[in-house]
């Protein structure tokens, strides 16, 4: 009777832990609780986010078109992506609904999706010990009454809560802000800053900006990008920026002290004057160039003897930043590409505020201008003496007249530079986020500037030392082991206290 009691008692327990697994996973697919230890917080809504859906006015529709029956790692992006819109809809209170359809179950909805811009992509699939390619959907209409924004594909990795919160701020800006980007003394024209303008043009009005001596800036501009300039540019204008700081505005500087000639080989001081007029702020863009042994490679065409062969060399006057301030516009960046920079020095009033923004690595130094650019030079430790010179830095204060205003300094022009219809070339992401956070931290419009680079774009395992390789490597071994071997110790140990206490029970 008593070994009947412990059975239906066994069986008890175990159908009520069953139950209240499934309960609970029921329960956890709409209403969910989860500890964030990703590093820069990619599962935590961020204030901008919470701040966004607790003013709608309008609810918003997101209809997400995704494939199943995928492999796990492009499952996970649906995942992720629902979880994400579970909270959405919490956080504005029921304002943010959302469906999920699998266009790959019916022809009509496949359709739908491919009218709507929704584009399907090629994803590897093992099948019976083959590979083969399956097409898949991953992405999402978001509506708010007429309007709506599409998302042709979320790629796994991708920071979803800027890619949402973006299409929801896109949708609800009536009006957007303008910026201003400076023409007529040489600077690349629009169409060349194609990245830059694909992403301003979502939050801004982007209009080319060319100063008028009869005419002051217009009032609708709140922020002037002045990039690249590599003609002189006449003091009435610089008057006319001044004017413009004087009522508030903000400006990006985007220039170099160096006109840098490749097929020459040669770099020259700039003659645009922009150092000037920043000197008057108290900015030194000094006349120098940088080198860094952290840079970028270039191609080299070598003959050898009837032959010749495309070799890829470091090529230090190209550095690759990884080392930046802990401000908004710095956060989340891992390397940004600035080829032939400046370094920038303050020397102005201790009334304003200026922050270094970005900084060349421990191993870098300064060439005076001109330099001539020697291919076959071999580098040594030795040339690199110097660490962290700055490269970029925000200022804030009085910069003209008694209202306060913002400068940022970036010591490169050319980082943010596609090139000409024909010769464009893509650019690291990290280039246009850092050019993109500047305009957002001048602007002060968006709220969205620390969710642009919430995920993790640069960590090549190439650049870690080969003791901290092995060490990754043996760890992601051994760590699984220990634990599983570690629990079976402890186990084995609580069967045998158990197994003795039995005994002595028995005994008395």
């Amino acid at each position: 009777m008593m070994k009947n009691k412990m059975k239906n008692k066994w069986i008890t327990s175990v159908v009520l832990i069953t139950a209240i697994v499934l309960v609970a996973n029921l329960i956890s697919q709409d209403f969910f609780l989860r500890v964030d230890f990703s590093e820069d917080k990619q599962y935590t809504l961020s204030w901008a986010t919470k701040d966004l859906l607790k003013n709608l006015h309008e609810p918003i529709t997101v209809k997400a078109y995704f494939s199943e029956n995928v492999p796990p790692n492009v499952a996970k992006v649906r995942k992720d992506f629902k979880e994400m819109l579970v909270e959405y809809n919490n956080r504005s209170k029921g304002m943010v609904v959302y469906e999920f359809v699998d266009p790959s179950a019916k022809e009509d909805i496949e359709q739908e999706a491919t009218q709507e811009g929704i584009q399907p992509v090629m994803i590897d699939v093992r099948e019976k010990d083959q590979m083969k390619q399956q097409k898949a959907y991953l992405g999402a209409i978001i509506s708010m009454g007429d309007r709506k924004e599409v998302i042709p594909v979320i790629q796994p990795g991708a920071a979803l809560e800027y890619t949402l919160s973006k299409a929801i701020k896109k949708l609800s800006v009536v009006e957007k802000p303008s910026v201003g980007i400076l023409q007529g003394h040489g600077e690349p024209q629009i169409q060349e800053l194609a990245q830059v303008y694909a992403e301003l043009s979502v939050l801004y009005q982007v209009e080319p900006l060319t100063l008028n001596d009869s005419a002051a800036i217009p009032e609708r501009i709140k922020t002037i990008a002045i990039v690249r300039p590599t003609d002189s540019i006449k003091q009435s204008h610089f008057a006319q920026l001044d004017a413009f700081l004087a009522r508030g505005g903000k400006i990006l500087v985007a220039a170099s002290n160096v006109n840098a000639n490749l097929q020459q080989a040669i770099a020259s001081a700039s003659a645009a004057g922009i150092d000037q007029w920043l000197k008057t702020k108290g900015i030194l863009l000094n006349q120098n160039i940088v080198i860094d042994a952290s840079c970028s490679q270039i191609q080299v065409v070598q003959k050898n003897g009837a032959f010749q062969m495309i070799q890829q060399i470091q090529f230090p006057y190209i550095p690759v930043i990884k080392t930046f301030s802990k401000t908004s516009i710095g956060s989340g960046l891992e390397a940004v590409i600035l080829p032939f920079a400046s370094t920038i020095e303050y020397n102005g009033s201790p009334a304003n505020i200026y922050t270094p923004l970005a900084y060349t690595s421990d191993k870098s130094n300064i060439e005076q201008l001109p330099v001539f650019f020697n291919i076959q030079r071999i580098w040594h430790e030795s040339d690199f003496p110097k660490h962290q010179l700055v490269v970029a830095a925000t200022l804030e204060g009085k910069l003209a007249g008694d209202q306060r205003s913002k400068l940022v300094i970036i010591g490169d022009g050319d980082f943010v530079i596609n090139g000409k219809q024909g010769e464009q070339q893509k650019l690291s992401p990290d280039n246009i986020n850092m050019f993109v956070n500047s305009i957002d931290w001048l602007s002060d419009d968006t709220g969205l500037i620390e969710l642009r680079t919430k995920s993790v774009t640069a960590r090549p395992l190439d650049e870690l030392g080969d003791g901290t390789r092995t060490t990754l490597k043996w760890l992601n071994f051994l760590l699984p082991i220990l634990l599983i071997g570690a629990y079976g110790i402890w186990r084995a140990q609580a069967k045998r206290i158990q197994r003795i206490k039995r005994m002595e029970e028995r005994y008395v």
